[in-house]
């Protein structure tokens, strides 16, 4: 093909426009780096007109585009501006919102969230928790509110929380424990070991705490004093272990963990599934 003059013009020509273009687009990226580094972390508020102008224009770049040349704004957050500006354009409200909540509505639904994330609390505490938040509400009628609702116990019933209550009010301080069974070859040929393990049940984090052929007292109660060492212990954010009515958790064993600080809740009979997470690690180990 021949290259006439022309057309060598018109390509020198567009090559150098493209090259401008690359320099003009990193320079942008340059200053919006600075820009970012100068503001800090700082939030930028913007108007509807600023947000409809950049949210046109990203729209035809699309969020790949937007992510690989690090804009001010997240594509996410540019793209949500443009779905929500299109969706006020089709708003047939006319502006109008529904009437605002009045303050007995508002104190009505915090006590009844305070009550269900918290069962243990009774209306005296709750009443505490709104006045630090600012609302001057009386304790009788929180008290009021949750006697409506049914959340206060029956005087002559004593008040028995179940399980899983007892499970969401102290996650974050409850390890399980549990053994299971592995098959080793040896110099006595294959072997079958004991594997005590324990389990923190907010994070699912699993330390394997001693292996023996034949465990006894004498190793179960070492093994109860390395998981709640102070230092370094498994257990030493912890206040309640789980554990089966394996006849290996001792009395001297829970005594040993209750010096630790960490009190043993021994499972009914015929109960694997109050201990589900440990079973599930035995499980998966066999």
């Amino acid at each position: 093909m021949t290259i006439t003059p022309w057309r060598f013009f018109m390509m020198a020509v567009a090559g150098w426009m493209n090259r401008q273009q690359q320099e003009v687009i990193q320079y942008l990226r340059v200053e919006n780096q600075v820009l970012r580094e100068k503001l800090g972390g700082k939030r930028i508020f913007l108007s509807d007109s600023q947000k409809r102008r950049l949210a046109a224009a990203a729209l035809k770049l699309g969020r790949d585009l937007l992510r690989q040349f690090g804009t001010l704004f997240s594509p996410d957050t540019i793209l949500r501006w443009q779905r929500e500006l299109i969706a006020r354009k089709y708003d047939g409200s006319g502006g109008k919102r529904g009437p605002k909540p009045t303050k007995a509505n508002l104190v009505r639904k915090l006590v009844l969230q305070m009550a269900a994330d918290s069962p243990g609390w009774g209306y005296g505490r709750i009443y505490g928790e709104l006045r630090k938040l600012g609302y001057d509400v009386h304790w009788q009628t929180v008290r009021r509110i949750m006697l409506d609702a049914g959340l206060l116990p029956d005087p002559d019933k004593p008040y028995k929380s179940t399980w899983k209550t007892f499970l969401a009010s102290h996650w974050q301080s409850i390890g399980a424990c549990d053994f299971f069974s592995i098959e080793a070859w040896g110099l006595k040929g294959l072997t079958r070991y004991m594997v005590f393990f324990v389990i923190d049940l907010a994070t699912r984090r699993v330390q394997i705490a001693g292996i023996h052929v034949d465990p006894c007292e004498t190793q179960m109660l070492q093994w109860a004093r390395n998981i709640t060492d102070a230092q370094d212990g498994f257990l030493k954010d912890k206040r309640v272990l789980i554990h089966d009515r394996d006849p290996l958790f001792t009395k001297k064993f829970q005594e040993t963990l209750k010096a630790g600080g960490v009190r043993c809740l021994k499972m009914p009979r015929w109960s694997p599934n109050l201990n589900a997470y440990a079973s599930c690690c035995t499980s998966l180990a066999a």
